[in-house]
């Protein structure tokens, strides 16, 4: 391989591959641009390598999506070339070739950006190379290891922090990874594989198993969302459970492929060159598209029911105080005088009920969606439990002050 030879290249120019061997530099003209304009504005710049990646860094912290972490990608070139050689120099492979390799290194560049801190003294490119071959190493164990596991082996393997995360990246919704999770959990809990050994390539359940899989999750899905909650026979789960596995294996690692490599019988433009769009839809979103659906009016209403319930569950006086507030329209002053009490008593009441109806929702949302909300969350809702209040005394006929007892 070719070494770069001025600052500029070393910032601005990305390897190219022709297969597994080193074919050209390619510069970024954008970038190349950047470090001229970083020249010119110092009339004796600095000629140390790893000040400008230094520097590059500290800007990488402060702005995250500005042009640092391309001249820091094109910086590292060399390193994640000499640490993909060395793998596949030590450990003999047919399936994963050096630009593989490469590009095992290269996509995992944010590992070594977070983790490196200049305030040790360390040098960047060493750190990089010694962060690199270990990512490098720790991908292909991955990927060793998965690749040769069922979808039932690979369920059984992954936690559910882990599943999480990778149906959380593949962009779907809190309700819909609960019901995802919800299924997983099942599946572990009544599929026992029979062999003591060979856990890789764990066999489908029967059909027994399937039936209990749906049973229990139909269970804890109606104790979860109540009896309207939509059922879900086996098909249904093993159907979420295939899309679980395929999505981990995405998660975990996804597919490498160069840039550079010429889709088949497109041989004379690159890859590149016809990158899918970024905002069409992925085909477990569409998948789960129609649950999602089924389920939103399931669980407005639900939550409405939980509200009303936690209503009726409050003490008499601070029922009046709702009626007379949300009902009748009064003032906190009015209320005061009607119930013959201080008008601070009314306003620290309404904001107890108030704390109480927003830690229903917060225990319905743990309990449902099995998330529990942010403190800025919570605040958030806090206007959307307002409307929620006047809507629903905003159903019932008005009342008159008179007609209510101060109880």
């Amino acid at each position: 391989m070719r070494p770069r030879q001025s600052l500029i290249e070393h910032f601005s120019a990305f390897l190219q591959f022709d297969a597994d061997h080193f074919k050209n530099w390619v510069i970024e003209p954008q970038l190349r641009r950047s470090i001229r304009n970083c020249f010119q504005q110092h009339p004796q710049p600095e000629t140390s390598e790893n000040f400008w990646a230094l520097y590059w860094h500290r800007v990488w912290q402060v702005q995250p999506d500005s042009l640092a972490r391309g001249h820091l990608a094109a910086y590292v070139q060399e390193v994640c070339y000499w640490a993909a050689q060395k793998m596949t120099e030590r450990f003999a492979m047919t399936q994963y070739g050096l630009a593989d390799c490469f590009q095992m290194a290269i996509t995992r560049l944010d590992r070594v950006l977070k983790g490196f801190n200049s305030d040790l003294g360390c040098n960047f490119k060493n750190y990089a190379s010694a962060t690199l071959s270990s990512l490098i190493r720790e991908s292909l164990r991955q990927r060793r290891e998965i690749d040769i596991c069922s979808d039932w082996a690979l369920l059984r393997k992954l936690s559910q922090k882990r599943l999480t995360e990778a149906l959380q990246n593949a962009g779907l919704s809190d309700h819909a990874i609960a019901s995802y999770v919800l299924a997983w959990r099942c599946f572990k809990t009544l599929y026992t594989p029979q062999q003591a050994t060979g856990t890789r390539k764990l066999p489908k359940p029967d059909q027994n198993t399937w039936e209990a899989i749906a049973q229990l999750y139909n269970r804890e899905n109606q104790d979860q969302l109540g009896p309207q909650s939509p059922s879900a026979n086996p098909e249904i789960l093993e159907k979420r459970l295939h899309s679980c596995a395929s999505t981990a294996r995405a998660y975990l690692y996804p597919n490498v492929v160069s840039i550079n490599t010429p889709k088949p019988g497109q041989e004379g433009s690159d890859f590149l060159d016809h990158l899918p769009d970024a905002a069409q839809t992925s085909l477990l979103n569409q998948m789960i598209a129609e649950e999602e659906a089924q389920t939103r009016q399931t669980q407005k209403d639900q939550l409405s029911s939980v509200l009303s319930e936690a209503l009726v569950q409050l003490d008499p006086q601070a029922q009046t105080m709702l009626q007379l507030y949300y009902q009748a329209s009064l003032t906190q002053q009015q209320i005061a005088k009607q119930l013959g009490i201080k008008q601070y008593t009314v306003s620290r009441r309404l904001v107890k009920v108030r704390e109480a109806l927003l830690r229903k929702i917060a225990e319905w949302s743990q309990q449902t969606l099995h998330i529990m909300p942010s403190l800025d969350v919570l605040k958030y809702t806090g206007p959307i439990l307002e409307e929620w209040l006047e809507a629903y005394y905003g159903r019932h006929e008005p009342v008159s002050p008179e007609n209510v007892s101060a109880e």
